[in-house]
C-alpha cells in the first residue's frame, strides 16, 4: 500500500512538474509578446523563430509545404513551433524536479534562440530585437524555479519549524502560483497582442484613406468574349480575396503609407531618388490588365490569378534615376527589390526596361492594394515568375548586377532568371469526376505571360490531339480561357491539354518539378463516365 501511495505521489509530482514547464513556456511567450510591443511585433518570439526556420528550410521542403498545405503552410509551420515549444517546456518541467537550476537554464537558452533568431532576420533593426525572446525566457526561467520548488520543498506550518504534507510538498502554494501565473500571463499576451493592433491602426487608416487617381493611361474593357459561360471556369478576373498568396512572411506587414519610403540607388544611378506614396500617386498611371503566376505552381495548380493593377511605370523611374538597360551600355543588369520584410527579389533590368508594362502598383481591381498583397507599393514585372519580380511591400530598389548578388531565392538554388513558362489547365471536369455520357463541355484556362496564348489542344485517352475553342483574348500578358465539347462514351477517359504560345512554341510534354526555374508537362484529368 506504501509502494502505491508513493507512486501516485511521484505520478502527480511528475505531472505538474510538466504543467509548470508549460506555464513556464506560455509565460515566456505572453511576457515576449508584451515585449514585443514596445519593440516591433516582428520580434516576437514565434514570428522570429518561425521566419528564420523558414529562411533556412530547403528550396524542396518549402516546395512540398506549399503543395500539400496551400496558402495555410504559414499556419501549419506557427502551429508546429507552438506544440514544438509545449513538448519541450514539458521536457523541461520534468527536469526541472530532478535539477531545478538546470530547467531554468534551458528556457533561459531558449531564450538566446529566440533573441539570436530576432537579430538575425533580414529586417531586424539590430540588438533590441532580441529584447523580447530575452525577457520573455526570464519571466519563464524564474516562474519554472517558483513553481519547481513549490513541488520539492516542504510547507511551513506555523508553530513548527517546517513539516510536510502527505505528499511532502506544498500543494496550496504550489496551486496558488499556477494560478497566479496562469492568469498574470494571460493577461499579459492579451495587452501585447491589443498593443500590437494598435501599432497597426495606423496602416489601416492610411489605406483607407488612401484615394486611387483616374489612371492616366487607363486599361482598355476586357474583350465580351474572353469570360466563357461554362460551369466550372473561374472567373477571368479573380476577386481580391480569392487571388492566391504566396510568400514568407508569417505576420502580414502592415505599412503606414503616410510614413513609407521608396529609395532608387545602385550601379548606373545618376542620382539617387526617393519616393513617398503620395509621389507616386501624383504622377501619371499606369492601368493594366495582368495575370500573375507563383513559382511554385504545379501542373495544373491553382497558383495563378488575374487582375487589373494600376500603378507607376517602373522603367519611367529608372529612366529618371539615370539607369540605362545593358543593351544601352548600362552598368547594372539586375534590380534588386528589397521589402520591408528583409525579403529579396531580382529582376532583369532589360526585361523591366524592354517596353513591358512592368510597374510599381498602388492598386489592384480599382481599390488600394490589400495588405497581403503588398500595400502600399508591390512591384510586378509581366512574363517573370513572381519570386524575380513581385516584390510586395517593397521599400528599396538597388540596381546592381547577377555576378554581385544573389537574391534570397537564388539563394536556396532557385533560377536567377525565371520567365513563365507556356502552361494550360483543364478546371472541368474535375479529376476522377463523372459525367455523364453525352456532349461534356471541358474547359480551362491557358497562359503564356508576354507572348499570349495563339492554341489549346485537347486528347482524350491516346487519341489525336483536338483544337480547343479559344475565348477572345484580352492582351498578351493574360491568360486566356478555352473550351472543348467532348463527346463523351461511358467509361474510364483521360483528358488531356496542351497550348501553343504567340511565339510558336508548343508547351513541353516533359515533366519537371518546381525547383528551380517552374514546373512543366501536359496537365491530364481521369474522369469516369456514366
Amino acid at each position: 500500500m506504501t509502494t502505491v501511495r508513493i507512486t501516485r505521489t511521484a505520478l502527480t509530482r511528475g505531472t505538474l512538474a510538466a504543467l509548470s514547464g508549460l506555464l513556464a513556456g506560455f509565460a515566456a511567450l505572453t511576457v515576449a509578446e508584451l515585449v514585443s510591443a514596445a519593440v516591433r511585433p516582428e520580434a516576437s518570439p514565434v514570428t522570429a523563430v518561425g521566419g528564420a526556420a523558414i529562411d533556412r528550410t530547403p528550396a524542396a521542403v518549402k516546395d512540398f509545404a506549399i503543395r500539400n498545405f496551400g496558402e495555410n503552410d504559414k499556419l501549419v509551420l506557427q502551429l508546429g513551433i507552438v506544440v514544438t515549444l509545449a513538448l519541450f517546456a514539458v521536457v523541461v518541467g520534468v527536469l526541472a524536479l530532478r535539477h531545478r537550476r538546470t530547467g531554468s537554464a534551458a528556457v533561459l537558452a531558449f531564450g538566446v534562440v529566440g533573441a539570436a533568431s530576432a537579430v538575425s532576420r533580414p529586417d531586424s533593426t539590430g540588438v533590441v530585437d532580441g529584447l523580447p525572446s530575452l525577457v520573455g525566457a526570464v519571466a519563464g526561467a524564474v516562474l519554472l524555479y517558483v513553481l519547481i520548488g513549490r513541488l520539492t520543498r516542504p510547507r511551513r506550518v506555523a508553530g513548527e519549524e517546517e513539516a510536510r504534507d502527505e505528499s511532502g510538498w506544498d500543494r496550496r502554494g504550489f496551486l496558488v502560483a499556477a494560478t497566479a501565473a496562469a492568469a498574470a500571463s494571460t493577461v499579459a499576451g492579451a495587452v501585447g497582442r491589443t498593443l500590437n493592433g494598435r501599432s497597426a491602426q495606423d496602416a489601416v487608416a492610411s489605406r483607407e484613406a488612401a484615394r486611387l487617381p483616374a489612371p492616366a493611361s487607363p486599361a482598355k474593357p476586357i474583350p465580351a468574349g474572353a469570360q466563357l459561360r461554362v460551369p466550372g471556369l473561374p472567373p477571368f478576373t479573380t476577386p481580391n480575396s480569392k487571388f492566391y498568396r504566396v510568400d514568407t512572411a508569417l505576420v502580414v506587414p502592415k505599412v503606414d503609407a503616410n510614413s513609407w519610403r521608396l529609395r532608387i540607388h545602385g550601379k548606373g544611378v545618376r542620382r539617387d531618388l526617393e519616393f513617398t506614396y503620395q509621389d507616386l500617386l501624383d504622377r501619371p498611371l499606369i492601368e493594366r490588365e495582368i495575370t500573375l503566376c507563383c513559382v511554385s505552381n504545379e501542373v495544373g495548380g491553382p497558383y495563378i490569378g488575374h487582375a487589373r493593377w494600376i500603378g507607376v511605370r517602373l522603367a519611367d523611374l529608372l529612366k529618371e534615376a539615370g539607369v540605362k538597360p545593358p543593351s544601352r551600355g548600362g552598368k547594372a543588369d539586375q534590380i534588386i527589390a528589397r521589402s520591408v520584410d528583409g525579403m529579396t527579389l531580382g529582376t532583369p533590368v532589360e526585361d523591366v526596361m524592354d517596353g513591358r508594362d512592368a510597374m510599381l502598383a498602388v492598386g489592384m481591381n480599382g481599390e488600394p492594394l490589400p495588405f497581403v498583397h503588398g500595400f502600399p507599393v508591390r512591384m510586378l514585372v509581366p512574363g517573370l515568375y513572381g519570386y524575380v519580380s513581385a516584390c510586395k511591400w517593397i521599400e528599396d530598389i538597388e540596381l546592381t548586377t547577377f555576378d554581385d548578388y544573389d537574391a534570397y531565392w537564388v539563394k536556396r538554388k532557385w533560377a536567377r532568371k525565371a520567365p513563365i513558362k507556356t502552361q494550360s489547365r483543364i478546371d472541368t471536369p474535375k479529376p476522377f469526376g463523372r459525367p455523364e455520357a453525352g456532349t461534356v463541355m471541358v474547359a480551362g484556362v491557358a497562359w503564356a505571360q508576354h507572348r499570349g496564348i495563339e492554341k489549346v489542344e485537347i486528347r482524350v485517352d491516346d487519341g489525336p490531339w483536338r483544337p480547343a475553342q479559344l475565348a477572345e483574348q484580352d492582351t498578351v500578358d493574360t491568360w486566356r480561357q478555352w473550351s472543348y465539347p467532348w463527346k463523351a462514351t461511358p467509361g474510364g477517359h483521360t483528358l488531356t491539354v496542351r497550348a501553343t504560345d504567340g511565339t510558336g512554341e508548343v508547351q513541353t510534354e516533359k515533366r519537371t518539378k518546381t525547383v528551380p526555374d517552374g514546373a512543366s508537362g501536359w496537365h491530364s484529368v481521369v474522369v469516369t463516365v456514366d
